[in-house]
C-alpha cells in the first residue's frame, strides 16, 4: 500500500490554507505535515513500514517551520525503515516488487503515479518468467473503509472530545441569536467558542442559514443578516485531534415559535426520536432512516400538509418533496466518514464502534406550496452524533437539548 501525504494548498500564489494531513495516512501512521510518502509491505519479513520524508533544509524551515530527519521520524513513528523523500522514485520500485498487487489511488500524488505506472509494467514482465511481481491494482480504501468504519477506544475518546467542545460552543451561542444579526456573526461566535476549547477548528465549512437559506442544504455563505421573523438553522461542529462532531440546531431569531411552524419543528423532533431509537447492534442506518420517514409521514400527513394516508405517503414517496435526504452519514476522521453503507449482503449492519450522525429535517423553499401558512421559505433539520455500544447507542451530542424551551427559547433574543 502507497500512501502520500495531502499536498499543500494555496488560497493565492504563496498564502496557504491551514494544512489538513491526509486522513488515510494519519489513521495508518499519524503522520499530519506534508511532504511523506508512506509505503507498507505486507509481503515483506523485513521493512515492511517504509516512511519517505524530506530532508532537513534550513532554508525551508525558515518559512514553513522544522523538519524532523529520516531517523527522527523513523523512531517518532514507528517505521522499520526512513528514508529521505528524493529517494523514493529510485527505491520504490525495487520495494514494491515483491507484492502481487498495489494498493494505492491514482492521481493522489504525480510520481506516485509513476513508479505505480512503472512498477506494474515490470511486473507484468517478472511475473510471467519468474511468477513473482504485482499485476494488480486497488484502491486503498477496500482495505481501510472497513477498519475506519470500527472506532477503536482512543478514536472513540476524540469524538467525545469533539462532541462536549461542540456542544459547549452551541449552548454558549444560541441563547443569544437575534433578528439583526448577521449570520456571519454566529458563525464566528461558535468557531470561536471550538478554538477557545482547544478544537483543531471547525469540522467542516459551517451553515448559519436564516429564513429561506435554511432550505438550501448545503449553505455556507453567511453573508445574510437576520430576519425578526426567522428561523435561523445551524450545522456545525468542532474537529479535536483530527476528528469531526456534527450538530444541527433551529432556533427561532424571535425568541417565540408557534403555529405551523411549532408543529413541523415537534414532527422533526419527533423523527430525530425515532431515528435515535432504532439504532442498535444488529440495525442498519437504513432501519434508522425508514423511522424517521415514518414519523416525517405521520407529521405531515397530521399537519395537514400532505394528503391521503400514512401508507400512502409512505408508498409514492411524496414526503420527499420536504424530506429529501437520507437521516445519517458515517462520522469520524472525516465529517462524511469513510465506510460503506451496503455490501453484498445487504445494508451494513450496525456494530459497537461506529459512529454517525441522525439528522432528519423539512424544508418548504419558495413555491412549495406545503399548504399551512407561514411554512414557505421555511427549513428545519436537528442533528446529533450517535455512537453504537454493546447496549444499545449513546448519542455523543445528547447533552445540547431538542426542546425549544430548555435551548433557551424564551431567553430574550
Amino acid at each position: 500500500m502507497l500512501l502520500p501525504a495531502a499536498p499543500v494548498r494555496f488560497k493565492n500564489s504563496d498564502s496557504e490554507y491551514r494544512y489538513r494531513p491526509d486522513s488515510e495516512l494519519l489513521y495508518l501512521t499519524g503522520w499530519d505535515a506534508p511532504e511523506c510518502i508512506a509505503l507498507l509491505r505486507g509481503f515483506a519479513d523485513e521493512d515492511r513500514f517504509v516512511l519517505f520524508v524530506p530532508e532537513r533544509d534550513p532554508e525551508k524551515e525558515l518559512w514553513a517551520g522544522p523538519r524532523c530527519e529520516p531517523e527522527e521520524a523513523r523512531t517518532l513513528f514507528g517505521a522499520d525503515r526512513a528514508l529521505p523523500l528524493g529517494d523514493f522514485a529510485d527505491k520504490a520500485t525495487g520495494l514494491l516488487a515483491g507484492g502481487e498487487g498495489i494498493h494505492y489511488r491514482l492521481g493522489a500524488c504525480e510520481v506516485c503515479d509513476r513508479v505505480v505506472r512503472e512498477t506494474l509494467r515490470n511486473g507484468r514482465r517478472l511475473r510471467t518468467r519468474n511468477g513473482v511481481g504485482p499485476w494488480m491494482l486497488a484502491d486503498p480504501g477496500t482495505v481501510l473503509d472497513p477498519m475506519r468504519l470500527r472506532k477503536d477506544p482512543a478514536e472513540i475518546a476524540r469524538m467525545r472530545e469533539a462532541a462536549g467542545i461542540s456542544v459547549a460552543a452551541f449552548e454558549a451561542v444560541l441563547g443569544s441569536v437575534r433578528g439583526g444579526m448577521g449570520e456571519w456573526e454566529v458563525e464566528a461566535a461558535l468557531e470561536a467558542g471550538f478554538r477557545s476549547r482547544g478544537a483543531n477548528g471547525p469540522a467542516f465549512a459551517t451553515i448559519v442559514a436564516a429564513g429561506v437559506n435554511g432550505c438550501t442544504l448545503h449553505y455556507s455563505a453567511n453573508s445574510a443578516r437576520i430576519g425578526a421573523d426567522d428561523l435561523v438553522l445551524v450545522d456545525a461542529g468542532a474537529e479535536f485531534d483530527f476528528y469531526a462532531a456534527d450538530i444541527t440546531r433551529t432556533v427561532p431569531a424571535s425568541g417565540q415559535l408557534e403555529g405551523a411552524r411549532r408543529e413541523v419543528y415537534e414532527v422533526v423532533r419527533g423523527a430525530h426520536r425515532a431515528a435515535v431509537a432504532a439504532c442498535f447492534p444488529g440495525g442498519t442506518l437504513d432501519g434508522v432512516h425508514r423511522a424517521a420517514v415514518r414519523r416525517m409521514a405521520e407529521g405531515l400527513v397530521a399537519v395537514g400538509i400532505l394528503e391521503g394516508s400514512v401508507e400512502e405517503v409512505l408508498d409514492k414517496r411524496s414526503y420527499r418533496r420536504f424530506f429529501p435526504h437520507r437521516t445519517s452519514h458515517w462520522l469520524g476522521l472525516d465529517t462524511h466518514d469513510a465506510g460503506p453503507y451496503r455490501d453484498r449482503d445487504g445494508p451494513v449492519r450496525l456494530e459497537p464502534g461506529m459512529v454517525f450522525t441522525v439528522e432528519p429535517g423539512l424544508y418548504f423553499p419558495p413555491e412549495s406550496n406545503p399548504g399551512p401558512p407561514g411554512l414557505e421559505g421555511t427549513g428545519i433539520r436537528l442533528e446529533d452524533d450517535v455512537l453504537v455500544t454493546p447496549e444499545g447507542a449513546e448519542v455523543l451530542t445528547g447533552a445540547l437539548p431538542l426542546d425549544l424551551n430548555e435551548l433557551g427559547e424564551s431567553e430574550g433574543r
